[in-house]
C-alpha cells in the first residue's frame, strides 16, 4: 500500500477528486458535507489498474484548520497538490506547498482540477512556477475534472508512476505510529488510527502510548481485519489497556525501549532564523507542540518542547507561528539528547560541532556524547558500528583515549605506598555510568589487582620488602602461625605499608590482624584434605598447628572459595569435585 496526502487551498476540489478516484466519501462528518469543505482529516482508498493500492489522507484547506492539515501530511511520504483551474494559485496553496517543502516531502503529484470550468493552462503555469523553488520541482502534473471525469485515467497512470518511485519502508524497524484519530467502538474499546511508515504491527504486540504499556487487540487496514500490517499503510488499531481519555492526536504508539522521549533537541533550520527566545509550534508527525527556540548558530537551534516526543536523528518537522499564521522554518532533527550548555561560549562551540555534519551518524553522536550504549544509538536513529568497548557501551575513540590518559595520570600521581584506586572510585572520578567502563580502561602500565587499579609490577619499597622477608622467615616452619598485632607492628607491616604489601600480592590478609603468606590457603586446603570428613574447627586447628584465631578465618575463606562447606554449626566437609 502507498499513502498519499492531499494538499491545496480550501474548496479547490481535493475531496471531490478523492471521491472520483475511490468512490468513497472522505468527509466523515455531517458538518463537513453540509458546508462542502473538509474540516478534519478524511480517509479513502482504491486499487489502481496497475494493482497498486493507494490510500488518501484528505486534509482541510482552510487556514483555520492548518493544524489538522499538518497532522495529516506529517507522516505521509507523498502528497497530491491540488489547484483549481478556475481560481488558480491561492494563499493556502502557498502555505501547503511551504509545509510540504519544510517537512521534506520530495515525492508528489500536481493536479489542476475543474478543467471543465476554466482553461487549466494559466493555473498549470502558476503551479510549475511555484514548484521550481522547492524540493518538489519536476514532479508530474495532470489536468482533470472530478465532475466530468476528464483526465482521471491519466491521473491513475501518474499515481502508479508516483507509487513506483516511493522508497521501500523498513518493515523490520521499530514502530512509531503517529495517532491522528482516537475513538471508542462499542464492545471493542479504544481505537486509534494513523499512517504506519515503518515497522510491522501484529495482533498481540505490546506497545507504549504516552508512557503506558498497551496491547494490540485487533487491527484493520482499508476496512479489512488483519492479523498483521507492515509499513506503509493506513491502519486502525484496537488497543487493550488504553483509556480513550489518555490518548489524543499527536501522541504515538511506539515499540517499547526503542525510542527516547525527547524534550530538548538540537535541529538545523531552513531557512535560518534571526530571533532569540522565540516561541512557536513544532509540527512533527501528527504532533503540534509549543516550543521555545534558542538559536545556536546561523542555521542551528536548540528547541525545548512543552512535552516530550519520541524522536530520532533525521526526523523532519516545521515551526509555525500561530500568531502570524505562517511557517517560520523547516527543521531537521540532529540530536535528541544534547548536553546542557553551561559555560560561556558553549552555544557557539555546539553550533560549530553541529555544522560539521549534514546528517549525524553513530560516529558523530559518539563524538558529541563520548559514550553511548548500542541501544541508545539505535533509539537515537543511528545503529552502532564497530565493537563495543565494554558490555554494550560504545565510545568515541578520542574520548576513550582521553579517559585512558586521565586514569593513568591519576594512578601515577598517587604516593608510592598508596594501595591504588578502586574500580568504583575510578568510575566516579571519570564520571563513567558503568564500572565495566573503568575496568576496560585499565591497560599497560596499569593492572587490576584485588579490585584496585595500580601500576603493573610495582616493586615494594626496600623497608617493606625487608619486613615481608622477615615475615616469610617467621612462617617458614609454621605457615599458619600468624603474627600477632604486636609482631606486625615490630615488622612495620601496618597501615599503608601493609596495604602496599597486600596489593603487591606479597602477603595475604584473611581477617583483622591475621596476615599470612600468599599461598597459605592452598596449603591449608592440602592439609585439611587429609582429615576424615566431616571435621570440626578444633580438628582443623590441630592439623594446621595454629590457634582458633587463625583456623576459623582460614575455614571461612575456604568456604567462600567453594572448597569446603558447612555440615552443621561446627563441622565442615570438602565439596565434591565436579
Amino acid at each position: 500500500m502507498h499513502v498519499i496526502a492531499t494538499a491545496g487551498h480550501v474548496d479547490h476540489g481535493k475531496s471531490t477528486l478523492v471521491r472520483a478516484l475511490t468512490g468513497m466519501e472522505p468527509d466523515r462528518w455531517a458538518e463537513e458535507r453540509r458546508r462542502g469543505m473538509t474540516l478534519d482529516l478524511g480517509f479513502a482508498w482504491t486499487r489502481l489498474g496497475s494493482g497498486e493500492r493507494i490510500a488518501f489522507v484528505d486534509v482541510p484547506g482552510h487556514e483555520r484548520f492548518v493544524t489538522n492539515m499538518l497532522a495529516g501530511v506529517g507522516p505521509c511520504p507523498a502528497a497530491m497538490l491540488v489547484v483549481a483551474a478556475d481560481q488558480g494559485w491561492q494563499a493556502q496553496s502557498a502555505e501547503h506547498l511551504a509545509a510540504l517543502d519544510a517537512l521534506g516531502v520530495r515525492h508528489g503529484l500536481a493536479v489542476v482540477t475543474r478543467a471543465d470550468l476554466a482553461d487549466p493552462e494559466p493555473a498549470l503555469r502558476q503551479v510549475h512556477g511555484h514548484l521550481r523553488k522547492t524540493g518538489l520541482a519536476g514532479i508530474d502534473s495532470v489536468v482533470v475534472s472530478g465532475r466530468t471525469r476528464q483526465g482521471l485515467d491519466e491521473l491513475e497512470t501518474a499515481l502508479a508512476r508516483l507509487a513506483a518511485t516511493l522508497p521501500e519502508p523498513d518493515t523490520e524497524d521499530a514502530v512509531r505510529l503517529w495517532i491522528d484519530r482516537v475513538f471508542t467502538v462499542t464492545g471493542a474499546g479504544t481505537v486509534v488510527t494513523g499512517t504506519l511508515t515503518r515497522g510491522t504491527l501484529r495482533v498481540g504486540d505490546e506497545l507504549e502510548a504516552n508512557g503506558n504499556r498497551v496491547r494490540i487487540r485487533a487491527l484493520q487496514t482499508l476496512g479489512e481485519k488483519t492479523e498483521r500490517v507492515s509499513a506503509t499503510a493506513r491502519v486502525a488499531v484496537n488497543l487493550r489497556g488504553a483509556d480513550r481519555a489518555g490518548l489524543s492526536r499527536g501522541m504515538a504508539l511506539v515499540t517499547p525501549q526503542a525510542w527516547l522521549p525527547a524534550q530538548v533537541i538540537d535541529v538545523r533550520l531552513n531557512p535560518a532564523m534571526d530571533t532569540r527566545g522565540e516561541r512557536a509550534i513544532l509540527h512533527l508527525g501528527s504532533a503540534a507542540v509549543p516550543v521555545r527556540i534558542r538559536l545556536l548558530g546561523a542555521d542551528t537551534a536548540r528547541l525545548t518542547l512543552d512535552r516530550p516526543l519520541p524522536l530520532r536523528t533525521g526526523d523532519r518537522g516545521l515551526l509555525r507561528d500561530p500568531g502570524r499564521r505562517e511557517i517560520v522554518a523547516g527543521l531537521l532533527v540532529l540530536d535528541v539528547r544534547p548536553a546542557v550548555l553551561r559555560r560561556r561560549g558553549a552555544a557557539a562551540t555546539r553550533a560549530a560541532a553541529l555544522d560539521e555534519v549534514t546528517l549525524p551518524d553513530a560516529a558523530a553522536l559518539l563524538r558529541w556524547h563520548g559514550l553511548l550504549t548500542g541501544g541508545e544509538l539505535r533509539a537515537m536513529g543511528c545503529p552502532p558500528a564497530g565493537t563495543p568497548v565494554a558490555g554494550d557501551w560504545y565510545a568515541d575513540p578520542g574520548h576513550w583515549a582521553s579517559l585512558t590518559r586521565r586514569l593513568a595520570d591519576h594512578v601515577a600521581q598517587r604516593p608510592p605506598l598508596d594501595p591504588g584506586i578502586t574500580v568504583d572510585a575510578a568510575a566516579q572520578l571519570l564520571d563513567l555510568p558503568d564500572r565495566r567502563l573503568a575496568e576496560a580502561l585499565v591497560a599497560p602500565p596499569l593492572v587490576v589487582e584485588g579490585g584496585r587499579i595500580l601500576p603493573a609490577g610495582r616493586s615494594l619499597p626496600p623497608a617493606i620488602a625487608k619486613a615481608v622477608a622477615q615475615l616469610t622467615a617467621d612462617l617458614a616452619e609454621h605457615p599458619f602461625n600468624a603474627p600477632t598485632a604486636e609482631r606486625l607492628n615490630e615488622l612495620g607491616l601496618t597501615g599503608k605499608a601493609l596495604s602496599a604489601a597486600l596489593h603487591a600480592g606479597a602477603v595475604l590478609s584473611i581477617a583483622k590482624n591475621v596476615v599470612l603468606l600468599p599461598d597459605a590457603l592452598d596449603k591449608a586446603a592440602d592439609t585439611l584434605a587429609e582429615l576424615p570428613s566431616p571435621f570440626t574447627v578444633s580438628d582443623a586447628r590441630v592439623a594446621l598447628a595454629t590457634s582458633r584465631r587463625v583456623a576459623l578465618p582460614v575455614l571461612e575463606c575456604l568456604d567462600a572459595r567453594g572448597i569446603t562447606q558447612r555440615v552443621d554449626n561446627d563441622q565442615r566437609a570438602f565439596r565434591p569435585s565436579d
